[in-house]
């Protein structure tokens, strides 16, 4: 989450130690000298460099950095954030900007700025740490260590007085009792590695009967079925579970789960969560109701939104459906693409020093624009003093889906969408005379590889050759600038220097690129999976619990295995997802047996909290309603198999060649002059079929059994 609620909790520690909560804006570049440069200077994330001028003596996360706090007995503050943070940024201005703050913190402390985006491992690790004291956790995540980096203390956002009184607090009460902090510290580092140890499950008993039905029903509780999504006062698009639920109603017949997901998939672009003038959606809706969001919008949303929506389009036929993904790959395009290749991380909030400056609109502005089309503009876009956010600015959101507005204003839908989009690009014009918002232009690997598969689901479901070339373009860019002698970054740009790489990219791009060879039959992306997944078998795997840890490395206090699917899916769950079709591809028992033990060791998990670990439950759902191979061999192999992939056909490997091929799925079944699909499961195969329609019937046999 980026916010918390704003109420303060002080949790006495060490007879005197205290722990407080809030949570996370970007200030706009000053053309001013500076009185103070320090070493963040020569760093190139956009989020350090923010803080390059602070008169705080910064330095960024390094093992000299730890030493130098060994080496000196002092504490460490650890300040962590990202460069489209709204919190991070007022804390910048209110405190870490302060001469009286940094007199402190310099004399007292070894003081280090990271970029969680750079370094989600120290993210990781020290907002276990927080929630863990704190029970809550947000950006900007301030923590104090020891010298041996075990957190002593741990807060989110703080005020300038609340922040010194931190400060002097610790700093005291370290001097005063070394061992008792020391013992704290211990309790809290074992707690961060307590979180991260997964108890494996061997045993090979079935799922109970109606194990979907029991793990659903307490999410099925929380759903808000006349606005969609869940529950709560701010919603969250978190695409992993529609994912899982669009799966999961044709699989299972739900109803309820098809018209929850159908109307979350219709609110959610209705709302100003939807950016209705440049295409994309921001981060969070601040309301019930998808209206009012938080403005910044992140690669990782907008990557897996492209896929949601050209899935659902494919399986509703939904128009709106097609216009959105339309609309959000011409956003990429048009902001968020490096021209060297590879897509920017994220767009701030705020411009001109408010947040959603560049993005909300005043009436008489809209007036002055529209004229004569004003008032068909505002009933259509909630236009009117009665839907003002704040005094007289609007977010443009829809009350009413195309199809009820045009009927009642006696318009056809192809006049609604003439007007629509002349407004569209009235108000992109002159929004593109606004002060832009800050962008952070790093490229990180992770996230461009799922805006690979965001855009091989768009090929899939709109067959338009312009969506393969990006993918394959994205992947070029990461292949050339991210890997880099057999090993991956997790983010580059221009100057930088970071050499990091996490589980998460090679789980994602290997994901991606598996995925480019099921589209493409190239078997050099099949090879360049292939290569990553035995890197991460070989340099990830955690033999005590059978999953893959966060990094290769351990130089933190504790190792990180992530299993929750959040945002993003989780990297474990990814590499499971992978070793299942790679096993079948290659009819590998080795991956099969891998992806078995990952997948038995979370279904208690799954059980217990379903939301959680979505993509999980996906792979739970394959096993319990079978696997399927649908495979086409012979000249005609890709036109076949891009038919079949239109589909978004659950739980199944949908592969091909137009070749001869030793590869086990396909070796002896190519034959000259012919193509043939086969449909099989569980080492069973109906009869070759050579037409798409008959494999779909074959496949429902299948299930029907």
């Amino acid at each position: 989450m980026h916010r918390i609620t704003r109420n303060f909790l002080f949790i006495f520690i060490i007879s005197g130690l205290f722990v407080l909560g809030i949570s996370c804006k970007d200030k706009a570049e000053k053309g001013e000298e500076h009185a103070y440069t320090n070493a963040l200077v020569n760093e190139s994330s956009p989020y350090l460099l923010q803080h390059a001028h602070n008169p705080v003596n910064w330095v960024p996360w390094s093992e000299e950095a730890l030493e130098q706090a060994r080496e000196e007995g002092k504490l460490i503050i650890v300040s962590i954030g990202y460069s489209s943070c709204h919190w991070c940024h007022v804390m910048e201005e209110e405190t870490f900007e302060d001469e009286e703050v940094a007199e402190l913190m310099n004399e007292h402390f070894i003081s280090i700025k990271v970029d969680r985006e750079e370094r989600p491992d120290v993210d990781e690790v020290y907002m276990t740490a927080v929630q863990l004291m704190t029970g809550n956790g947000g950006w900007p995540l301030n923590v104090i260590l020891l010298p041996n980096g075990k957190p002593l203390y741990g807060g989110t956002y703080h005020t300038k007085k609340q922040w010194m009184e931190v400060l002097n607090n610790v700093n005291t009460k370290y001097n005063e009792d070394k061992a008792g902090a020391e013992n704290y510290a211990d309790r809290v580092a074992k707690g961060v590695a307590e979180v991260n140890f997964i108890p494996r499950v061997t045993s090979e008993t079935p799922l109970p009967e109606g194990y979907f039905d029991t793990a659903l029903a307490p999410w099925k509780a929380q759903w808000d079925m006349q606005k969609g999504g869940d529950m709560g006062q701010q919603k969250f698009i978190v695409p992993i579970k529609l994912d899982f639920l669009l799966d999961y109603f044709r699989l299972e017949d739900d109803l309820e789960a098809d018209v929850f997901v159908k109307n979350t998939l219709d609110k959610i672009i209705q709302g100003g969560i939807y950016d209705h003038v440049g295409g994309g959606f921001f981060r969070y809706s601040t309301d019930a109701d998808w209206k009012v969001p938080h403005f910044e919008k992140m690669l990782y949303d907008n990557a897996q939104l492209l896929s949601i929506y050209s899935k659902a389009y494919a399986i509703y036929n939904e128009p709106a459906y097609k216009e959105v993904v339309e609309q959000t790959a011409a956003f990429l395009e048009r902001e968020m693409k490096r021209k060297e290749g590879g897509y920017f991380a994220a767009i701030d909030a705020d411009s001109e020093g408010v947040e959603g400056a560049f993005y909300t609109w005043k009436m008489q502005e809209l007036k002055a624009l529209l004229g004569s089309e004003f008032e068909l503009f505002a009933d259509y876009f909630s236009v009117s003093p009665a839907f003002a956010w704040e005094k007289d600015r609007y977010v443009l959101y829809k009350r009413k889906s195309d199809p009820d507005f045009a009927g009642e204003h006696n318009l056809s839908l192809s006049q609604l969408s003439t007007k629509t989009n002349k407004w569209e690009e009235l108000l992109l014009q002159a929004r593109g005379e606004r002060e832009a918002p800050r962008k952070d232009d790093k490229i990180i690997t992770s996230w461009n590889a799922l805006l690979i598969s965001g855009y091989l689901d768009a090929y899939k479901a709109f067959g338009a050759p312009s969506y393969l070339d990006r993918a394959k373009g994205i992947f070029e860019t990461l292949r050339s600038d991210a890997y880099i002698n057999g090993r991956l970054l997790h983010s580059f740009k221009t100057g930088s220097t970071r050499e990091e790489g996490f589980l998460e990219d090679y789980a994602f791009l290997a994901r991606a690129s598996f995925g480019l060879f099921e589209v493409t039959l190239d078997t050099v992306y099949l090879d360049f999976t292939t290569g990553l997944m035995e890197t991460i078998m070989s340099d990830f795997y955690d033999e005590a619990s059978g999953m893959y840890e966060y990094n290769d490395s351990s130089a933190l206090i504790s190792k990180i295995i992530k299993v929750d699917d959040g945002v993003i899916p989780s990297a474990n769950s990814v590499v499971a997802e992978t070793l299942v079709k790679l096993g079948h591809l290659k009819y590998d028992k080795t991956y099969l047996e891998r992806a078995d033990e990952m997948i038995k060791t979370l279904s208690p998990r799954v059980s217990e909290a379903i939301v959680n670990y979505a993509l999980w439950a996906n792979l739970l759902l394959s096993q319990t309603r079978g696997f399927y191979e649908v495979v086409s061999v012979g000249n005609q192999a890709e036109a076949l198999t891009t038919e079949l992939h239109g589909q978004f056909i659950p739980n199944a490997l949908v592969v091909g060649s137009s070749v001869a091929s030793d590869l086990a799925l396909f070796k002896d079944r190519f034959f000259e002059n012919e193509t043939l699909i086969y449909v099989c499961t569980n080492n069973t195969c109906k009869r070759p079929v050579k037409t798409t329609m008959e494999a779909l019937q074959q496949l429902q046999d299948f299930r029907k059994n």
